[in-house]
């Protein structure tokens, strides 16, 4: 005899699932604000340089952001396991990544 699915279950504890990704989601990113000290500016200031760069169309800033964030995680790798905590992932283990480009004058302002 075949076993009997409870869907509402079911449903409830994907409910369930998804909201704690998204808290724990939302709380990597509070954690992210703090490490860069993003938390000194006031929220409207913030929230302002994100929208712009959400709608930045330039390629080659976005490219410049990304790797200073690259660099960013890859110093607070070696200070402690802080980045993995924030970005979820171990940056310097990926093979061909980006180390040598974080380290560039020219991108890190």
């Amino acid at each position: 005899m075949r076993k009997v699915r409870d869907y509402d279950a079911e449903l409830k504890a994907l409910g369930d699932k998804a909201k704690a990704l998204k808290a724990k989601r939302v709380e990597q990113l509070g954690a992210l604000v703090a490490a860069t000290g993003a938390d000194a500016l006031d929220a409207e200031t913030l929230a302002g340089v994100l929208l712009d760069a959400v709608a930045s169309k330039d390629a080659s800033a976005k490219e410049a952001w990304r790797a200073k964030g690259a660099a960013f995680f890859q110093r607070r790798g070696r200070k402690g396991r802080g980045a993995a905590a924030i970005d979820g992932a171990d940056a310097g283990a990926q093979p061909g990544g980006d180390a040598a480009r974080g380290s560039d004058p020219a991108t890190n302002g």
